[in-house]
């Protein structure tokens, strides 16, 4: 057994979510948020080399000379799949994995809101999954995507860099692009993707303005488009979005996402009390008031909207992460640490609510 074959192997075995390799140090793998070691030797640079011609397909081996950083999915036969990052640190490869587990989790697996039910379901427009990195936005779409293969009969076209969740088709019709493998890049594949009669887009992340445009472009001729995108929160994404653009063609971007976006779904993963982590989920729906604060470059008060719109299914960080602590899902410590707004979470758990939010849209 090779020697990396023996530290995947246990990190499975372990229910690691991550393995870090890294010359002169022990192998690292992360454990619910916490990292841990496999074994006490430190990796040597030959065996940094060695992983690296272990893992790096064929067709990408000729680009991590001059790129000097990878990404892609590797599979181990009888382990499982992984999400690949090599890179250069000091000179010498270094590795990050992320374990892709084989089962598609469902919405009720994920603890997730009701409403990403309806949001899988909407014939046209952009939902956004947002988040900071490792919050659980590809998996939030796995479990769309699986939602609408297991009852739909949709053509669903993804792109990916690199693929993580497997599909096989049910209802539906999946064809799923790998960026360096596939396809060029996320630009080139939507550019020619609305010629492969797709129902149903998902875009690995949003990157560029040519690529925003394409999404754009697709959901306003009648398809779904789910795509991610990094941003802390939900409120702050509609910014984030024109800021990829320049100055005057924001307000023609503006108009479009006002007609066409429909959700924007931001995750934070926090330790649960039983073990494992749960999400406290901001969402923003596109309801008639949402779309008048973006038509009217309101943004700013977009947040006062989201925590006023709960029947309409949405809810900010505070309000998601206060229905967390007090259903014995997260400790009050560990909710305070990832709150949108401390002091208010705090009067919340207190039974103290402003209607703060109520006035400024009133205003």
């Amino acid at each position: 057994m090779s020697l990396l074959r023996e530290l995947l192997t246990e990190a499975v075995r372990r229910g690691a979510s991550d393995v870090h390799l890294k010359a002169h140090q022990p192998p690292l793998i992360r454990v619910h948020a916490n990292l841990e070691d496999v074994r006490p030797e430190p990796l040597t640079p030959e065996q940094l080399k060695d992983f690296e011609r272990e893992l790096i397909p064929a067709h990408l081996q000729t680009s991590v000379d001059h790129k000097h950083e990878l990404d892609f999915s590797y599979r181990l036969q009888d382990i499982g799949r992984f999400r690949v990052n090599v890179f250069q640190s000091q000179g010498l490869p270094t590795v990050a994995m992320r374990h892709v587990k084989s089962k598609i989790p469902g919405f009720e697996d994920l603890h997730l809101p009701p409403i990403l039910q309806k949001l899988a379901e909407v014939p046209r427009g952009i939902v956004l999954a947002t988040g900071t990195t490792g919050s659980g936005k590809s998996t939030t779409l796995a479990a769309m995507i699986q939602h609408i293969n297991l009852r739909f009969k949709r053509r669903i076209i993804t792109v990916e860099d690199p693929i993580e969740y497997e599909f096989r088709d049910a209802q539906s019709s999946i064809s799923q692009r790998e960026i360096g493998l596939d396809t060029i890049s996320f630009h080139t594949a939507l550019k020619f993707m609305l010629r492969q009669d797709p129902d149903v887009i998902m875009v690995g992340e949003m990157r560029d303005a040519e690529s925003f445009t394409a999404a754009l472009a697709a959901s306003e001729t009648g398809h779904l488009v789910l795509t991610t995108l990094h941003t802390d929160t939900a409120s702050q994404t509609m910014s984030r979005i024109l800021n990829f653009f320049p100055h005057t063609e924001r307000d023609q971007v503006r108009m479009s996402l006002a007609t066409n976006l429909k959700a924007v779904v931001c995750q934070r993963l926090i330790p649960a009390i039983r073990g494992g982590v749960v999400p406290a989920t901001e969402i923003m729906v596109n309801t008639p008031t949402v779309r008048k604060l973006i038509e009217k470059n309101s943004l700013e008060v977009l947040a006062a909207a989201i925590e006023t719109g709960e029947a309409d299914g949405m809810q900010t960080f505070n309000q998601a992460i206060y229905k967390l602590i007090k259903s014995g899902q997260i400790t009050e410590e560990e909710g305070m640490a990832r709150a949108g707004n401390v002091e208010q979470l705090r009067m919340n758990l207190k039974g103290i609510f402003l209607d703060e939010s109520k006035r400024i849209l009133a205003t």
